[in-house]
């Protein structure tokens, strides 16, 4: 250990010693100048629709999906079995308003629908962004393209300054006779609440405000786990996630406060901020986290970024983030449980909740009357889908339609390397098989569903090869390809190189699949991978096609 800095704020130290000791040990020749291969992770992703998805809201009126396609820098408009309307965006960052081909987001994060119109948290351009559907236009409502620092507001949205947005909901303020005149904000670059008026209103104890209007609700900006009568005492640490409990007796924001680890509320009546879950005491310790379920302040959460109000159970639903659960609150009692999950950052799709796993799951929402919690679980590329009534969980298969409106590209640019199939997927060792070069193996697919289930029209069912250590078996090979149907599995092919590099080998052939039941009411995201020893000799080996047998 040379030099040790903690905290935020010192960059000035740490360019100025990094640059001293890079001429101190270039001189004494001890740093190598050759470079360093850069491989981004998420070129070794599966192909897929969605790339850390970050927010997932529900439009009660058309039953639609909107989805913030965080890693794709754009927003998907689906449907409810997973066909996309609208891709507006992507696949690169940019900060352009105007048509929907034409328009570009910086990794958005929350998203917000009324009335055919999406409001966006466009978290790294600084911006709320508007999206109007049936214009098919995007626009900036509010910020300049920059990160601000004023903790105050006041002036019309597009030219008042923000600092990372991460989530959006609309709503009101409470007052009689207003509705969905606000656009609440998660300001998490200031530690805030804000608001953004949507029409000319007035917020507790503040004068009458003119649409357009963006300001700070709650929180002093200070990075604390503060609760205060007064909210402009009051300090948050990273508020990331919001909703909304309009009626009484709750008439709150629920608060996923990340960095303080807590869940709080933040009254609609008089702005008043209150502890629900988590954290502790000390409002400067921003370091009591957990993964303990039990009431108000014994209760432990992990950076939560999502929080969903369910009406009708008078529950709250939270995205447990860093403990990779989903947990249910009672705001009347404060008791927080685990929902789903087993703390485990894996894809598992259980028989039941508590055996399903996900990745830091970042957004969640309430739909179909209550039926439906519509999870975003952001590191495992996918929106699950949890049956709170029958208590089952699946995968939303996000796909595209060829009637669809899609500017952005629907899958992940072409792959510089293989999918990497989930960790729950079965891996299978067949028997070796001897083989001459030149000769052409082939692999045919053998895979039994369960009765009543077909393919996800759309979705990229697929197999594909690799050869860890022996890539020379690949030269020239078709390595992947799709799988359109159960009762016409393919056959996969397998030429033997004529100038092998060894005798022996193991080739992989893994799959991929996308399936559901007949009637749409369950989807399925599975995988296999079968391991093929090869014995390559000059006598002429096995011409049987191998079979590769599995029931689902």
């Amino acid at each position: 250990m040379l030099f040790s800095l903690i905290g935020e704020g010192h960059k000035d130290k740490l360019f100025l010693y990094t640059s001293i000791a890079l001429k101190y040990y270039k001189d004494r020749g001890q740093i190598r100048d050759n470079k360093i291969g850069i491989k981004l992770y998420k070129d070794s992703l599966p192909p897929s629709p969605l790339l850390f998805p970050g927010k997932v809201t529900v439009d009660h009126v058309s039953k639609r999906l909107v989805i913030a396609d965080t890693g794709h820098h754009r927003i998907l408009v689906i449907w409810k079995n997973g066909q996309i309307q609208y891709s507006i965006g992507g696949p690169n960052p940019g900060r352009k308003d105007g048509i929907f081909s034409e328009s570009t987001f910086n990794s958005p994060q929350g998203v917000a629908i009324m009335n055919n119109i999406i409001y966006v948290a466009d978290t790294e351009n600084h911006l709320i962004r508007k999206i109007d559907l049936e214009a098919e236009m995007v626009s900036t409502v509010a910020g300049i393209g920059i990160q601000g620092s004023d903790k105050e507001g006041g002036a019309q949205g597009e030219e008042q300054p923000i600092s990372s947005p991460w989530d959006v909901v609309i709503g009101t303020s409470g007052s009689e006779g207003q509705r969905d005149d606000i656009l609440w904000i998660a300001m998490a670059g200031t530690h805030q609440i804000w608001a953004l008026l949507l029409d000319c209103g007035r917020l507790p104890k503040k004068s009458e405000l003119k649409k357009g209007t963006c300001l700070r609700f709650a929180g002093s900006g200070n990075e604390e786990n503060r609760n205060n009568a007064y909210p402009h005492k009051a300090g948050f640490a990273q508020p990331s996630g919001l909703s909304l409990a309009s009626e009484d007796p709750w008439s709150c924001l629920f608060v996923a406060d990340s960095e303080s680890s807590t869940v709080r509320t933040v009254s609609l009546k008089d702005g008043a901020v209150k502890h629900l879950i988590g954290g502790e005491r000390d409002p400067t310790n921003l370091f009591a986290f957990g993964d303990i379920d039990g009431v108000g302040i014994n209760a432990k959460l992990q950076h939560p970024l999502g929080v969903t109000w369910d009406k009708k159970r008078n529950l709250l639903y939270v995205a447990d983030s860093y403990n990779h659960k989903i947990k249910v609150v009672d705001p009347k009692t404060k008791s927080c449980t685990t929902l789903a999950g087993t703390g485990d950052a894996s894809n598992v799709i259980g028989s039941s909740f508590t055996e399903s796993t996900f990745n830091e799951p970042g957004g969640l929402c309430i739909g179909e009357n209550g039926q439906l919690l519509y999870v975003a679980d952001t590191n495992n590329h996918q929106i699950k889908v949890m049956d709170l009534e029958t208590k089952t969980i699946s995968v939303l298969p996000v796909f595209m339609s060829e009637n669809a409106t899609v500017d952005g590209p629907f899958l992940v640019e072409k792959q510089k390397t293989v999918p990497i199939l989930p960790k729950s997927a079965p891996a299978i060792r067949l028997p070796p098989v001897a083989a001459s070069p030149g000769q052409t193996l082939q692999f045919k697919l053998r895979l039994d569903f369960p009765s009543g289930t077909k393919l996800t029209e759309g979705a990229p069912s697929c197999w594909f090869l690799t050869a860890k250590g022996n890539e020379w078996l690949l030269q020239g090979q078709i390595p992947s390809g799709e799988i359109e149907s159960i009762s016409s599995q393919p056959t996969i092919q397998l030429q033997i190189p004529a100038d092998c590099l060894s005798p022996e080998a193991v080739i992989s052939i893994s799959v991929l699949l996308y399936y559901c039941s007949m009637d749409g009411s369950a989807c399925m995201m599975k995988g296999i991978s079968f391991s093929q020893p090869l014995q390559i000799t000059h006598a002429q080996g096995c011409t049987a096609p191998v079979e590769l047998k599995y029931v689902f």
